[in-house]
């Protein structure tokens, strides 16, 4: 239960930074502080139920877009969380496609780094130290 609430808060925590630097570097996009929250929740419960399934229809009728998956499921996610009203807006076709690149790169990237703190966090507070039961107890791992 602990590991689901930690991806849950990780993967909204990421999503939260991909769209702050998006709205950061792209003039086209723009975040209403008002709507923020939900914009953030939306764009990350989209994504999350939009990527699996991209995923089978991309590898059922056209391979060559599976390694895209990511960025189509984070556009039609941020179509989504831009029909929010006060949450994101995008203005240009340049914008959609920019936001897209960005806030995929930067969940990504982020969801990378924050399970990696969060989860060493978790490793380190072990009574073994993170190193398995198998090792604490003196045996080696064969």
């Amino acid at each position: 239960m602990i590991r689901i609430l930690l991806r849950a808060a990780v993967f909204l925590g990421s999503a939260a930074l991909g769209l702050i630097v998006a709205a950061l570097l792209i003039p086209a996009v723009s975040l209403s502080p008002s709507g923020f929250i939900l914009a953030v929740v939306v764009f990350a419960v989209v994504q999350s139920a939009l990527t699996p399934l991209t995923g089978r229809i991309a590898s059922r009728w056209a391979p060559v877009l599976v390694g895209g998956v990511g960025i189509i499921s984070t556009l039609l996610a941020l179509a989504v969380a831009s029909l929010l009203p006060g949450g994101v807006q995008i203005s240009t076709p340049a914008g959609w496609l920019l936001a897209a690149l960005v806030v995929w790169l930067i969940t990504g990237l982020a969801s990378l780094a924050l399970s990696f703190l969060l989860l060493r966090d978790r490793r380190d507070r072990r009574p073994d130290g993170g190193r398995g039961a198998g090792i604490a107890k003196g045996r080696r791992a064969r």
